[in-house]
């Protein structure tokens, strides 16, 4: 599986429902695990983002598809980091020669 790090903000739709937002987020949750991801935590956050979420998709495709789902809902907008784990960073660093 592959991580992915999402950043996401409400928008004037979402947080005039902000009240919704739990029940939005466990249908998030299950829409990715339909779609064979997860969620591995998740925060409320303060700054530049209101949310952030670190996820496993297998691939990016599904990843992506996600991510148009959810914008779809007109709720939030993400960004999506790919994420590599520390073993992948050094092999990644070491490979540079």
């Amino acid at each position: 599986m592959t991580t992915y790090i999402v950043l996401i903000n409400w928008t004037e739709q979402g947080i005039k429902n902000v009240r919704d937002s739990p029940r939005r987020l466990d249908a998030a949750k299950k829409l990715l695990s339909d779609m064979g991801g997860s969620f591995k935590q998740f925060y409320l956050t303060m700054g530049d983002h209101d949310m952030v979420a670190v996820c496993e998709a297998p691939d990016d495709a599904v990843a992506a598809r996600f991510a148009l789902v959810l914008g779809m809902g007109g709720n939030v907008r993400t960004r999506t980091l790919k994420a590599f784990p520390e073993a992948a960073y050094r092999e990644i660093i070491t490979s540079l020669g």
